[in-house]
């Protein structure tokens, strides 16, 4: 399963600690900031790999408006507001500014994390980049790079592995990929399937990206993940 990248920008700083602390034990990665200025200097230099913000609107030095704005000129990534601020007025500024949810304060953990559950899978193949290990797809330009080098795939082994990583960690048979990646009318040979995974591994130049589960299909997982076969 792939670890989501949150970057909580929050000035009360126990709320903050909480909220890390309870994202971290359910698996994600928390980038933290108390402050505007900080946050977007947390968010520039984590750029690719954060995949969602939880923002605060009363914060010191940007304000949640104003930092989001900064954030929509550089990055379409997925932010829910976590505010105070319940008048209708607020949300809808919020929403005009770029959020894609708005949750106010108080709120359960419980919450949280199903909000950012939901936004993540109705983001989806919107992301800009998916990243794993030394793999980084970039997905409107339908380009791959390996260890930050371009590498060259046909239009299908692209497919393939952009469903691989956006499924990273999931035992995938040969005719749930046959289906999503070639689609429902495809009536040519499963080993279609694995004809291409020989290809990428042969591109990636090594194996232990995708692993074979025998009698059933594949699975991915990035360098330090999955050991080869």
């Amino acid at each position: 399963m792939k670890k989501y990248n949150v970057l909580i920008v929050e000035d009360e700083k126990k709320l903050l600690e909480t909220l890390s602390d309870f994202l971290k034990l359910n698996d994600y990665q928390v980038y933290a900031a108390e402050n505007g200025m900080e946050a977007m200097k947390q968010f520039m230099e984590h750029i690719q790999e954060i995949d969602i913000v939880l923002l605060d609107i009363m914060i010191p030095f940007l304000n949640g408006y104003e930092l989001l704005k900064e954030i929509r000129m550089r990055s379409n990534v997925p932010v829910i507001m976590l505010t105070s601020k319940s008048a209708i007025e607020d949300q809808i500024e919020g929403f005009e500014c770029g959020a894609d949810d708005y949750i106010t304060k108080p709120y359960s953990l419980s919450l949280i994390k199903a909000h950012i559950e939901a936004v993540l899978k109705r983001a989806g193949k919107q992301r800009d980049f998916i990243v794993s290990g030394d793999v980084r797809i970039d997905v409107k330009a339908q380009k791959v790079y390996l260890k930050e080098e371009y590498m060259e795939t046909t239009p299908k082994e692209f497919d393939l592995l952009l469903f691989f990583m956006e499924n990273e960690g999931m035992v995938l048979t040969r005719d749930h990929i046959l289906d999503a990646v070639w689609g429902y009318q495809y009536v040519g040979d499963i080993r279609t399937v694995d004809t291409l995974v020989k290809q990428l591994r042969k591109k990636m130049k090594n194996g232990s990206y995708i692993r074979s589960v025998y009698g059933v299909g594949y699975v991915f997982g990035g360098t330090g993940y999955v050991k080869k076969d």
